[in-house]
């Protein structure tokens, strides 16, 4: 059982109308992709930079990987603290390209047509990152595998799994769930979840 530190801790950890859970659900629509071949994955970076990059997955996974630890939130109300991850910082993605002042948005384009937006200013965030593993264990294709963006300031689903390009843009526009009525940003402390109409 908790201590009544620890709980508090925890509860000011977790944003309004969210729950705690200590497993890790998978929730996606659709297929989940499996890659037999990995010479056939790559990474593309394109849109408002001064010259296309596509990096292979032998080269993504010789880039240098850190520890990063966080809580995450989902819009469907679950929160899962104390995550462990091992990935590749987004500032060593960037080393690759040059973006164009004007691009002021992203949208993370991911397997199965998948994609979801955020702005750069949030993409470049130190404490987001293109993960690998999670809890020492490599990601498994429910969850993202082989990368995942992880941006855990924002709801989840802002976490794109098995990521294949980083398009940079002028404007924003919605993606996959921005477009069938999730909110273009996805603050968990604010409850971004929804935009109806």
């Amino acid at each position: 059982m908790l201590s009544d530190n620890k709980t508090k801790e925890s509860n000011d950890r977790v944003p309004p109308g969210q729950t705690l859970t200590q497993g890790f659900p998978v929730l996606h629509y659709g297929t989940v992709p499996y890659y037999n071949d990995m010479s056939k994955w790559d990474l593309k970076i394109f849109g408002l930079v001064e010259g296309d990059v596509s990096i292979s997955y032998k080269d993504f996974m010789k880039l240098p990987r850190k520890e990063f630890n966080n809580d995450i939130h989902c819009v469907t109300t679950w929160s899962k603290l104390d995550n462990v991850w091992e990935g590749i910082a987004v500032s060593e993605i960037m080393k690759f390209v040059k973006v164009k002042p004007e691009a002021r948005y992203v949208m993370l384009h991911a397997e199965e047509g998948w994609n979801t937006n955020l702005p750069v200013a949030d993409f470049l965030q130190e404490t987001s990152f293109l993960g690998i593993k999670h809890n020492g264990q490599l990601l498994t294709p429910e969850h993202g595998a082989p990368v995942r963006m992880v941006v855990p300031h924002l709801y989840f689903w802002k976490s794109a799994k098995w990521l294949r390009g980083i398009e940079f843009m002028a404007k924003d526009k919605p993606g996959f769930w921005e477009r069938n009525g999730y909110n273009m940003y996805g603050d968990p402390w604010k409850e971004q979840r929804y935009d109806f109409d």
